[in-house]
């Protein structure tokens, strides 16, 4: 091999792994499908912590997650989860798909390529008959028509009675989607984020 051929390579190699960087990926998403992606940065620490807070992790069996991205809620799931319990998280994206299988090395994790609306399908082909916990950061107001409220209805029928969908959103609009499923609805708002997020949590009482 000669020296520039060796060069090239090594330029070839760099440009790849850049190109694998979670950053650079969940940039190069949202570039792809902004109407899927919420944000054009992952999501903060603090976001993280404040949407996960009223979970009660010692009765959480199935988690699942809606659009995980590059994992950025994924993985302190993961670290919350009781050792027998399980994560799916589902994405319609073939790149954070791949990137998550091979990153996450965890035998409770799977992740699905697919629609939240087909969540019904997705946890009962896992075995499962109700989820205990449901997340999502899709933006609800830019999904193509009627995936909202289906992704709403079919989030409450696999919920368990006590369960809750953790939602968190730029816009409200959000709430006209859930509320038609979900008698309590508690609001909160995190501003420790690009950009600021309001948060919905919808319990299935």
């Amino acid at each position: 091999m000669t020296a520039s051929s060796a060069s090239r390579k090594r330029r070839s190699i760099g440009l790849d792994q850049r190109s694998r960087h979670p950053l650079m990926l969940f940039f190069r998403g949202f570039v792809k499908h902004p109407a899927m992606v919420g944000s054009i940065i992952p999501s903060s620490a603090k976001l993280v912590e404040h949407v996960l807070e009223p979970v009660d992790w010692g009765a959480t069996k199935l988690f699942v997650e809606y659009g995980p991205g590059v994992g950025t809620f994924t993985q302190p799931v993961l670290e919350r989860l009781a050792p027998d319990a399980e994560l799916i998280a589902i994405d319609t994206n073939p790149d954070f798909v791949d990137y998550l299988r091979r990153d996450i090395k965890d035998p409770r994790l799977h992740v699905v390529r697919g629609s939240a609306a087909d969540v019904r399908r997705i946890v009962e082909d896992f075995g499962h008959k109700q989820a205990d916990y449901i997340l999502s950061g899709l933006p609800f107001s830019t999904l193509p028509e009627g995936v909202g409220p289906r992704i709403a209805e079919e989030t409450a029928s696999i919920l368990r009675p006590g369960g809750a969908f953790l939602v968190y959103q730029v816009s409200a609009r959000v709430h006209d989607f859930i509320a038609p499923h979900f008698e309590r609805i508690e609001r909160d708002f995190e501003a420790w984020n690009i950009p600021p997020m309001r948060l919905f949590r919808a319990y299935k009482d």
